[in-house]
């Protein structure tokens, strides 16, 4: 039996994990059929069988700075992923978010070798800047797989490439996130609530927001004495962090790790976070939030001249309406954050509006179904037969 050829471009750790699932449902889907693996990645994916063409490490920056410093080796690894791939031949190269260096590469494979399906999970934000990026993806993207339920009608509107929505992996962890009867119980305590504070993953943010957010807290605290305060912090940041805190006149529990992080969450009743990502973890969560963002006065100027929506935060996004409160730049102030934070802590139609519009989240991203990856391996699978003019079947 002909082994399935995959070859994956993972640039993180995140998107590690996304290629592991990924190949999981796709030996499910493939019974007995062998796999062969080729690409980057790293993170438990060399252990499942990839023939590494270079080490993530090399392509794994972030940051304006960092990507400039390391550029002539970003390049040379775009062509040594592009010339690997093609050599290849697989039948299937899967690219995996990391959008700056992954789409470049699928560029260069569909120049090289036309034939090959190639397929980008995690849909770029094209919806929310560089709207041109769409049309630009169309010549060597055959298909985008969203995390995210608006974003298939966003990319047609947008004449991008077809774009199938399969899910978020955050709906595989629901009963992680979401309390026992115990835990429920101590949610419920509006005079000793649990109150999370995020102020980001990115050093930038931290910078920017850690003040406000101290100021905000120290509001809170006072009007409800009984609120204590958690914060999970990333292992790397958890020294700045600590810092930052230090200046607090009330201070905060830091939590570090996945299963404190998660533990904290299934307790606490509100939250005060950063615009980000980590906006749609609380709503899957039933957290009320509110949610700021600070920066350099030149990032918010940019952001002003490039973002076209109404809302930066997902939830809001999902549903076409603002149920989370978020703050913006000078608008993100101490007594801004901590009014609002109180009225999503006390029972009262704000914190109701906020739990309603939750469970609206959680229903219409319900629609891909209950396995993201099961979703985009069969979204694969049938580019794959289109192409070569066979049903997708296993064989």
């Amino acid at each position: 039996m002909r082994p399935f050829r995959l070859a994956l471009i993972a640039g993180e750790a995140s998107g590690d994990a996304l290629a592991l699932r990924f190949l999981a449902a796709l030996r499910e889907r493939l019974g007995d059929r062998p796999i062969e693996l080729c690409g980057v990645g790293d993170h438990g994916l060399p252990e499942a069988g990839l023939r590494s063409l270079f080490p993530q490490a090399d392509i794994a920056v972030m940051g304006f700075g960092p990507v400039i410093a390391r550029l002539p080796l970003l390049l040379r690894r775009m062509e040594d992923a592009a010339r690997g791939i093609a050599a290849f031949q697989p039948d299937l190269l899967l690219t995996i978010d990391s959008p700056d260096f992954c789409l470049r590469v699928a560029k260069k494979v569909r120049a090289r070798a036309p034939s090959i399906p190639i397929v980008h999970w995690v849909c770029p934000s094209v919806w929310a800047w560089r709207s041109g990026r769409a049309r630009r993806m169309v010549p060597h993207i055959d298909r985008i797989l969203a995390l995210l339920p608006f974003e298939p009608a966003a990319l047609a509107r947008l004449q991008g490439p077809q774009t199938i929505y399969v899910g978020h992996p955050l709906m595989e962890r629901l009963a992680e996130m979401r309390p026992d009867a115990a835990e429920q119980r101590r949610r419920d305590d509006a005079a000793q609530p649990l109150v999370l504070v995020l102020p980001g993953s990115r050093r930038s943010e931290i910078h920017h927001l850690m003040p406000v957010f101290g100021k905000a807290v120290a509001k809170v605290a006072a009007a409800v004495p009984g609120a204590r305060f958690v914060l999970p912090a990333v292992q790397r940041l958890q020294p700045m962090i600590a810092e930052a805190t230090a200046l607090w006149s009330v201070k905060p529990e830091i939590v570090t790790g996945e299963a404190a992080k998660l533990a904290a969450f299934r307790e606490a009743r509100a939250a005060l976070a950063a615009s980000g990502t980590v906006t749609l973890e609380l709503a899957l969560s039933q957290i009320p939030t509110v949610a700021a963002y600070r920066g350099a006065g030149w990032e918010a100027l940019l952001a002003r001249r490039l973002v076209k929506l109404p809302s930066v935060i997902l939830p809001n996004l999902i549903l076409g309406r603002s149920v989370v409160p978020e703050f913006i730049q000078e608008e993100a102030t101490a007594d801004a954050l901590s009014s609002h934070l109180l009225a999503a802590m006390a029972e009262g139609e704000k914190r109701r509006e906020q739990l309603d519009g939750f469970a609206e989240v959680e229903t219409i991203m319900r629609s891909a179904g209950p396995s993201p990856a099961a979703n985009a391996v069969t979204a694969a699978l049938e580019l794959v037969a289109s192409r070569s003019g066979r049903e997708a079947t296993p064989a």
